[in-house]
């Protein structure tokens, strides 16, 4: 029997619609991808139902696609496990990393049923972080959603960076690798997908960083990216009352959000224990051609940003 948790009404008839998914095909198509798992010697993969259905999804239900997204999630974590790997959720670095309150999913989806939005903030101390471990808590989370999001995992997200905290001590934390490794792990790897991106409140230093980093942001995602230079300019693409409460809005408080996502930490933490035994071994794979990563940088070759 499918181990997977039925979705509302409301989003199963958009799955059916959008992603074509049936009832019917669920189970076989699940069972296909396993036996498929099972034959990759190299492939180390979690078969929980609830995790790979969101490949099946992610790839609109084509077979191919689900498996090809799956190997280069699990190529690009285990060959760029200093920045894509998961992190152990009960390590100091990523408890801080979540009482920050800097990576917030607001409990109402825009439009009631939509995509999850994301609300991101910079809330750590920029003293006490790398760039590196930054990226590691934020995959992190996105795996989360992946595995207990059934809007995320349908509808996609929608991203408000809110840079009103934003100082100068940050700016070392932007480094292209950086940007360039996050969003084509989205792009290539992640089944969910990135609907839109809106940087609000941003001050002059911060936004001369973003043009500089655009260019390696994947160029079916640029135009994804929206500037608006306070939470007013962005009211007519996302109504105020989907913004969380400290912002004037009806979406939740952070203090709220952070205790319901240390409940869901704590039921997911078996799934993240095994993170560590998940992978690529390129050793043993059958095929000829290994899994090719040559367009990801490697984690620091590149300098950071300088603004003058």
């Amino acid at each position: 029997m499918v181990q997977i948790r039925p979705l509302p009404q409301e989003l199963q008839e958009i799955a059916c619609k959008e992603l074509g998914e049936t009832s019917e095909r669920i189970s076989e198509d699940l069972k296909t991808l396993k036996a498929w798992i099972q034959m990759q010697p190299h492939l180390n993969s979690c078969t929980k139902d609830q995790f790979l259905i969101q490949f099946l999804r992610g790839s609109k239900y084509s077979l191919e696609k689900a498996k090809a997204k799956l190997e280069k999630f699990y190529s690009l974590k285990t060959n760029y496990s200093d920045m894509l790997s998961s992190v152990d959720v009960n390590s100091t670095l990523f408890c801080e990393y979540v009482k920050s309150k800097s990576f917030n999913p607001l409990p109402i989806p825009l439009n009631g049923n939509g995509p999850r939005i994301i609300y991101v903030r910079f809330g750590v101390d920029p003293r006490r972080i790398t760039t590196n471990q930054v990226i590691q808590c934020v995959i992190t989370f996105l795996e989360l959603l992946l595995l207990s999001d059934p809007y995320a995992c349908v509808n996609g997200l929608v991203v408000i960076f809110d840079y009103s905290e934003f100082s100068t001590d940050f700016i070392p934390l932007f480094t292209p690798s950086a940007v360039k490794n996050l969003f084509l792990f989205h792009e290539k790897a992640l089944p969910v997908r990135l609907k839109s991106l809106y940087f609000v409140n941003i001050p002059a230093v911060a936004e001369r960083v973003i043009r500089a980093l655009l260019p390696y942001v994947p160029e079916k995602l640029r135009s994804r990216l929206h500037f608006q230079s306070s939470i007013d300019d962005v009211q007519n693409l996302i109504p105020i009352k989907y913004f969380p409460k400290h912002m004037g809005g009806e979406n939740g408080s952070l203090d709220d959000i952070y205790k319901e996502y240390l409940k869901l930490w704590q039921y997911n933490l078996e799934y993240f224990k095994q993170t560590v035994n998940y992978g690529i071994d390129e050793q043993l794979r059958l095929s000829k051609n290994p899994s090719n990563d040559s367009e990801f940088g490697v984690g620091g070759s590149f300098r950071a940003i300088n603004v003058d």
